[in-house]
């Protein structure tokens, strides 16, 4: 998933939102970490392929990476299309038809007994973040993988009332070129044709790296990639929660109820360029100390929004409160020119990543934290430019939809472990995913798996074999209700 924050501000995050959990829990659950001893031998269970086959996939692809010694796997980029080749490989071994569009997102398909019939989508991301964690995005295409070919395997894959399609975008988390949800958002419809031309730190654009990769699209073929909302029944995903919640309640699964609303901002600050030994204090113009001046004006307005948002048009209390639990801020990315350490910088730019529960209250934050940086800039004599780089309201997930994969992980659970007593949690993800770009075309549903420390976008991001046996098994389950 998209993010660019940290561990910690996940974390607080996500603990805040516990009390959506505890509404129906008082406690943790019971710790449902399973082992070869407790898990029934039946042949239901599919260990070779829903486990064994899917770790060893997740750990190969964790090995295509366009850095030597960490994972990174960009837009576009050789690793991306090494991967692309291999998930391919991995599609047609579950019986699918497979094929690239022009934005490089790759498809495998089962068209089932009625190819006209409305189609199920799943997917999530092949792109990685800069030294990343095996699981983020390849974990939600190697399960529906999985479960797919168990029904391929065991001749039932023909007998599914609808067609099937998994999906692995090529851009979801932005890294190469700040702009999320490339892939799905133009499946969507609502990737902006302006998007083909935004361009990398090297100035090729989006436009250019598809043409380097023999993908040539258009402003009128960007528009024809759109899926015709009447040809599709809805789209699930599953994700690791990159949260600590289902670790803390002690239980693999968990089902998504909404996705926080994101913006990412670009600050450019610019003043006036100078020797470091020559210019008095009193005399400079430094775009430096003014961004770090705005900075800490983002965390203190995102720590305590209460103390600068007021009561009118652009907030009300309902959205103060929910800000005062769920809003997040991050500056991840700084740069300056000309980056000399005797020379006054001419021009520093960094990147704001807000996020949110609540769109009224995302945007009052918006408004409040602009207002106020534009102030410190006209105090300081520089100027200051803030680009909306990327909007994301928060979503909402089918209900229907999360109560069929709340039922299918139940019933993966008790196939696994017996008699359970708890039901699957229900949550709120604070990190952006693929399931956002895709609900303005259809339905959505996602499914967390349980990750350790609920550490993520790290190469320590972990998730036990288990639980992607887990994972791959509710999936399963839920395919056999479309037989």
């Amino acid at each position: 998933m998209n993010t660019l924050y940290s561990f910690g501000q996940f974390k607080y995050l996500q603990l805040s939102l516990l009390l959506l959990l505890l509404s129906t829990s008082s406690s943790p659950a019971s710790a449902y970490i399973f082992s070869d001893g407790e898990i029934s031998s039946r042949n239901d269970l599919f260990r070779e392929i829903l486990r064994d086959e899917a770790v060893a996939r997740l750990n190969e692809l964790g090995k295509v990476s366009d850095a030597d010694g960490y994972l990174e796997r960009t837009f576009m980029s050789p690793a991306s299309l090494r991967a692309g080749n291999l998930i391919r490989g991995w599609m047609e071994d579950a019986g699918l038809r497979t094929w690239v569009d022009q934005l490089g997102n790759l498809h495998g398909r089962v068209e089932g007994m009625n190819a006209s019939a409305e189609a199920l989508l799943i997917g999530s991301h092949l792109d990685t973040v800069v030294d990343a964690g095996i699981f983020d995005g390849s974990l939600g295409i190697i399960s529906a993988l999985s479960a797919l070919k168990v029904l391929n395997v065991n001749g039932t894959m023909g007998k599914l009332r609808r067609p099937i399609e998994v999906i692995a975008f090529s851009d979801e988390e932005g890294v190469r070129f700040h702009s999320t949800f490339l892939g799905s958002a133009a499946l969507a419809g609502v990737l902006p044709v302006t998007a083909l031309q935004i361009s990398d730190k090297s100035g090729v654009t989006v436009q250019d790296a598809l043409k380097e990769n023999s993908l040539e699209i258009t402003e009128e073929n960007l528009l024809q990639l759109k899926y015709d909302p009447g040809s599709v029944w809805g789209y699930i995903e599953v994700h690791i929660e990159q949260g600590p919640v289902l670790e803390w309640l002690g239980f693999p699964l968990g089902v998504v109820k909404g996705i926080a609303g994101q913006t990412r901002l670009k600050v450019t600050v610019r003043g006036s360029q100078g020797h470091a030994g020559t210019v008095p204090m009193s005399m400079r113009q430094d775009p430096m100390a003014a961004a770090a001046e705005l900075i800490v004006l983002l965390e203190s307005v995102c720590k305590n929004p209460k103390d600068f948002l007021s009561y009118d048009g652009h907030c009300n209390d309902i959205s103060l409160e929910s800000l005062s639990s769920s809003l997040v801020c991050t500056v991840g990315e700084i740069s300056t020119w000309p980056s000399a350490s005797n020379v006054i910088p001419g021009q520093v730019t960094f990147t704001v990543d807000l996020r949110a529960i609540d769109d009224m209250g995302r945007e009052a934050v918006i408004y409040e934290l602009s207002n106020q940086m534009y102030k410190i800039c006209e105090r300081r004599s520089v100027s200051c430019i803030i680009d909306r780089k990327h909007d994301a309201n928060a979503v909402v997930c089918d209900s229907e939809l999360s109560s069929q994969l709340k039922s299918a992980a139940y019933s993966a659970l008790r196939k696994m472990a017996g008699d359970i007593q708890d039901e699957t949690p229900t949550l709120m993800s604070g990190a952006g995913h693929d399931a956002m770009a895709m609900s303005h075309l259809t339905k959505v549903g996602m499914l967390f798996v349980r990750c350790r420390g609920g550490v993520s976008h790290s190469p320590a991001e972990n998730v036990l074999d288990e639980d992607v046996w887990a994972a791959g098994l509710a999936i399963l389950v839920f395919l056999e209700t479309q037989l």
